[in-house]
């Protein structure tokens, strides 16, 4: 228990290093130890994950958790469609944190969109993109490429992202 509570602690004071506030480090708190108090949490199956529609840019998002357009945490899945799908160089008014959970996420920064210049992030691989900094991803010509994303929208900020002009 001690080393559970140390846990809590540790992820608390990181999540407000970061410049979360005492709500949301607290939710990134729970949401790190839910394995550890899984009987006491809520779990969703693969099959009732709510996939929404695929995207022109050959994605398709679940929202897990929160709200992306609002302000506050939130959690989303995104799977890329077998093809060359890449999104276009843009940019978030915060960090996003993505873990590659299948496949290899192709990424790249920058204003000119440059796919064959991409770096591969095969699976298990950890990606943050920093604040108002191009960049832009994607997947080549694998089957599905699932990326798990983790970020927090502030309240002057209430969208995902922004084109540059």
């Amino acid at each position: 228990k001690n080393a559970d509570r140390a846990l809590t602690g540790v992820t608390m004071v990181a999540g407000l290093l970061r410049g979360l506030d005492h709500e949301d480090a607290a939710r990134l708190s729970f949401m790190l130890a839910t394995p550890v108090i899984f009987a006491a949490g809520v779990y969703k199956l693969p099959d009732q994950i709510p996939w929404g529609p695929v995207n022109p840019a050959g994605a398709q998002q679940a929202v897990v958790l929160g709200d992306p357009t609002k302000p506050g945490f939130y959690m989303v899945y995104t799977k890329w469609t077998k093809g060359n799908h890449f999104s276009r160089p843009h940019f978030h008014p915060n960090d996003r944190y993505i873990v590659v959970l299948q496949g290899t996420w192709w990424v790249g920064t920058g204003p000119k969109f440059d796919p064959a210049n991409t770096t591969p992030m095969p699976a298990g691989s950890f990606v943050t993109h920093f604040g108002k900094q191009v960049h832009y991803d994607g997947a080549k010509d694998e089957e599905t490429v699932l990326v798990f994303e983790v970020g927090v929208v502030d309240a002057g900020s209430p969208v995902r992202w922004s084109w540059p002009v």
